[in-house]
């Protein structure tokens, strides 16, 4: 039971740093060279989309990383499944925090009500993502 729990954790746990990396190294890159007002609509429609799915993401891999610690408290390597909750959690408030409120901004901007300092507030997004695709990095590091 507990092989199934650590595949099926990090496999979902994967997948969700996985989508990450790829928007903090490709999409956002992609999105970067398009023309004119489309980087910043492409910006907003993938902030809908994906604000959508994340926070049942996160959660998810929170609670089965919570699983994985139970079930194997006293196997070997526990500790570093504890440390890669402890890093959900982190980016969990992390993501809250700091990352939300922009996402939640600029997923409502268009060409014509988009502040004037919108590329800068991207660029936050951008650097605070890096930080926690890192974290994830460790995090899968962790599970492994």
């Amino acid at each position: 039971m507990l092989s199934a729990l650590e595949v099926f954790t990090t496999v979902i746990v994967g997948l969700m740093v996985g989508v990450e990396f790829s928007v903090a190294f490709v999409m956002n890159r992609i999105f970067n060279a398009l023309p004119e007002d489309s980087d910043q609509l492409a910006r907003a429609h993938g902030g809908r989309m994906l604000g959508a799915l994340m926070p049942f993401w996160y959660i998810g891999s929170l609670v089965l990383g919570a699983l994985w610690v139970i079930a194997g408290w006293d196997r070997p390597g526990s500790g570093l499944v504890v440390i890669a909750a402890v890093l959900v959690v982190v980016s969990v408030i992390m993501s809250l925090l700091l990352l939300v409120p922009i996402n939640n901004q600029g997923k409502t901007w268009t060409p014509e009500n988009r502040p004037a300092d919108w590329k800068e507030q991207m660029n936050r997004w951008d650097r605070y993502h890096y930080v926690r695709v890192a974290a994830f990095a460790v995090l899968v590091t962790a599970l492994v």
